[in-house]
């Protein structure tokens, strides 16, 4: 489970770096022709958007997978033990519930209604386009039972990150 998780994790983290590499590239030059040459490219605005909202819910299933994201912990913070573990597990099924439907469904089926909308100026179907998605939810399924498995399993994530033992 380990190396799936590390599989994940380096094909993620590649995927963001490339993503934020190209906006960084296409950023640049929709200034340049905008402000030297008085000529702004939609082509290049219609990107920088669509790269920037992959890249969002691509790192928004990353930090999920690393038990990092933002939480309400004045509960979870109290208990220890047994009651922990099963706040924590049911946290995370709750988690993979929503996503399934909101992301994973949800996506499918938005992507299925825009298969025959073109965007503006790329002139790609916008199906396509929404395919992060359903994507995005397939992963914090994954990873959220990985994390459920890892609770139960009495594995801390963020401990083994900064003791450095492996990938966390």
């Amino acid at each position: 489970m380990t190396a799936l998780r590390n599989i994940i994790d380096r094909c993620l983290s590649a995927v963001c770096c490339f993503l934020f590499a190209a906006m960084v590239i296409i950023g640049t030059y929709q200034i340049i022709t905008r402000y030297v040459f008085n000529s702004p490219s939609t082509i290049s605005e219609e990107l920088l958007t669509y790269s920037f909202t992959w890249m969002s819910l691509l790192i928004s299933a990353y930090v999920f997978g690393k038990r990092d994201h933002m939480r309400v912990a004045f509960l979870a913070d109290k208990l220890t033990g047994t009651p922990k573990k099963l706040l924590d597990a049911g946290i995370e099924a709750l988690t993979v519930v929503v996503s399934a439907i909101v992301f994973f469904y949800g996506g499918l089926t938005i992507m299925a209604l825009t298969m025959s909308q073109k965007t503006a100026s790329l002139g790609i179907s916008m199906g396509t386009v929404y395919t992060v998605v359903p994507i995005t939810g397939a992963l914090i399924c994954i990873y959220g039972v990985m994390n459920i498995i890892d609770i139960m399993n009495g594995v801390d994530r963020k401990k083994l990150a900064a003791e450095g033992k492996g990938e966390a």
